[in-house]
């Protein structure tokens, strides 16, 4: 029997796919893989790298089409047609080293566990760093990075499909994972790194999915109104008041202005970014939630 399928749901990122693809590729010590590639609307080279994967690569590789943009959906597609004992989830802009498999699978033993590593987060492919204290998270569930067995999964249903934007289904899922006896394990040998491109991380690209984010946590509290679901999305009064005090609406405009300017030292952009992103979360997830 297959013992991980490693799922990964793509959108128009052939070339980071075809890195992946390329890091599985050069595993060490790997327990038996299938991967699932759940190709989700896209409208670039996705399907020839894929294929030409296939032709290169000695483990099986299943291509699926998700037409509609959801990556919850896409993910549960995934977990429809895998058949390893462990499902793997991981973002097509990850670069995994070559003990990273052999970790995920020797952290799961005989009680369901979701094992999660650190995610190292570098500008390039070319940047690969040790992981340190740094790197560590308190996170139940990020696909990202995270393996869990598959009975459990199916278990709960999967993904909600409700959350069709960014951010957040993984961590609701994660709580209804914990709910049925599934415990977190975080192994620092399943370590991947993350490439993040400064040229891709723009103010207007990080805007939008920092709304989409907040709108998806207003849906996440309705769902689960628990102290331990506002601490993560920052629903509770003391975060309001924060950002009431330190970025409300009407300074928005101007922390917009001070990030965009290049004219503006380094230092002082970041602050505005940083003012101006919380502010605006903030601000749409109380819209959000008196809907």
């Amino acid at each position: 029997m297959t013992r991980l399928s490693i799922i990964i749901a793509s959108k128009d990122r052939a070339g980071y796919l075809d890195q992946a693809l390329r890091s599985i590729s050069e595993q060490v010590g790997a327990p038996s893989i299938e991967v699932v590639v759940v190709d989700n609307g896209s409208s670039d080279a996705t399907p020839q790298v894929v294929e030409r994967a296939r032709d290169a690569y000695d483990f099986e590789i299943s291509y699926l089409y998700e037409e509609r943009p959801n990556r919850a959906a896409a993910r549960n597609r995934g977990i429809s047609v895998a058949q390893g004992e462990i499902a793997l989830f991981v973002d097509d802009d990850v670069w995994l080293p070559p003990g990273f498999l052999d970790a995920h699978d020797r952290a799961h033993g005989r009680r369901p566990v979701a094992v999660s590593g650190p995610i190292i987060n570098v500008p390039t492919y070319h940047e690969r760093p040790k992981p340190t204290l740094a790197n560590f998270s308190r996170a139940f569930f990020c696909t990202c990075n995270v393996s869990v067995p598959l009975s459990a999964l199916r278990d709960v249903h999967g993904f909600d499909q409700q959350f069709h934007l960014y951010g957040w289904e993984d961590t609701e899922l994660g709580v209804r994972l914990r709910e049925r006896g599934v415990r977190s394990k975080f192994c620092w040998d399943a370590y991947l790194y993350h490439i993040k491109p400064p040229a891709e991380q723009t103010l207007d690209v990080t805007l939008v999915r920092t709304l989409e984010k907040a709108q998806m946590a207003a849906r996440f509290i309705r769902k689960n109104q628990s102290r331990r679901a506002r601490l993560a999305t920052g629903a509770h009064t003391w975060n309001f008041l924060r950002a009431r005090a330190l970025a409300p609406r009407w300074m928005l405009p101007f922390y917009a202005g001070f990030a965009a300017d290049e004219r503006v030292p380094p230092v002082l952009r970041a602050v505005a970014r940083h003012q101006l992103l919380d502010g605006m979360y903030v601000h749409e997830l109380q819209r959000g939630l008196h809907q």
